[in-house]
């Protein structure tokens, strides 16, 4: 049974050590890449020492749920709780780990409260909070100008300022300039792109399929930037598998392969055996869900 350290900050030990220093709080511990790496070299029965409570139980039961499918178990790297199991199911266990959320939420709601009421007499006593302005209110009516009178584009202005063309956009919107996304108005018109195709059409080309998407993968793909990966895995269904577990998700193929794709760097050199097994397991439900549709079509 192995020690596995999460620390906030970094402590020195023999035992493996894994740390996510200076990390904003609204980024959830399970997307957190020091936690991520612990998750992918743990094995069943291995303890995570976790140098600061506090860090964790900003999600406690999510984290606590990834921690007891893995097999693994959870202490407190020192202190009165350091003998406890917090991945335990008996009930004075789950009676603590309860009672410490919510403390610990009530420490960070008095400092949520404090740090508005201290941006609230900021206000109050006129100062300016917030990023500073990119553009002055003298260069914003430029280029509002620019771009209605004179039609210089978007890229030219963005150049010119030597801001990023989103600066210039958000000044076109806020006084009402651009009547469509400039992305969108210079899309050239492709013949017959006023023809939708029909539903069966799309539906024939891209069919649902429900294929099982491995734990880890699944874990994964939570900070996945493709939206419909995303919205396929909320709607997915745990299936417990022994230690582990798998989430049936029932979407088009081509929100598999993106998913897929999104795993790639699971299967790269140097990831961890259990990340390149899972990626395997996926790719090959996948490719086979690929040829039964191919051979009913």
């Amino acid at each position: 049974m192995r020690q596995l350290h999460h620390l906030e900050p970094y402590l020195a030990g023999g035992a493996p050590a894994y740390e996510d220093p200076a990390t904003s709080s609204r980024l959830h511990p399970l997307k957190r890449p020091g936690f991520q790496r612990l998750l992918d070299e743990a094995a069943v029965g291995d303890v995570v020492r976790l140098a600061d409570a506090a860090r964790l139980f900003r999600s406690v039961q999510d984290v606590l749920d990834v921690l007891r499918r893995r097999g693994l178990h959870l202490r407190i790297a020192s202190g009165a709780w350091s003998g406890m199991d917090l991945t335990s199911e008996d009930p004075m266990t789950k009676l603590f780990v309860t009672m410490l959320a919510g403390v610990l939420e009530f420490q960070r709601d008095m400092i949520s409260e404090n740090t508005r009421d201290g941006v609230a007499a900021a206000r109050t006593a006129g100062k300016v909070l917030g990023r500073p302005a990119r553009l002055d209110s003298a260069q914003a009516v430029a280029v509002v100008t620019a771009f209605q009178d004179d039609g210089v584009a978007v890229m030219a202005l963005a150049r010119e300022y030597d801001v990023d063309p989103q600066v210039i956009r958000r000044v076109l919107d806020a006084a009402g300039a651009r009547g469509v996304p400039d992305a969108l108005a210079e899309l050239p018109e492709e013949p017959g792109s006023e023809e939708t195709p029909a539903p069966e059409a799309v539906a024939a080309a891209d069919p649902v399929v429900s294929i099982d998407v491995p734990g880890l993968l699944a874990e994964h793909l939570q900070g996945a930037t493709d939206t419909a990966v995303r919205d396929a895995l909320g709607e997915g269904r745990t299936i417990r598998r022994g230690q582990g577990y798998s989430l049936r998700v029932a979407a088009p193929l081509s929100v598999h392969r993106a998913a897929l794709e999104a795993c790639a760097t699971l299967a790269a050199d140097g990831a961890s055996p259990a990340g390149r097994k899972a990626y395997r397991v996926y790719a090959d439900r996948l490719q086979s869900n690929e040829t039964a549709q191919a051979t009913r079509g």
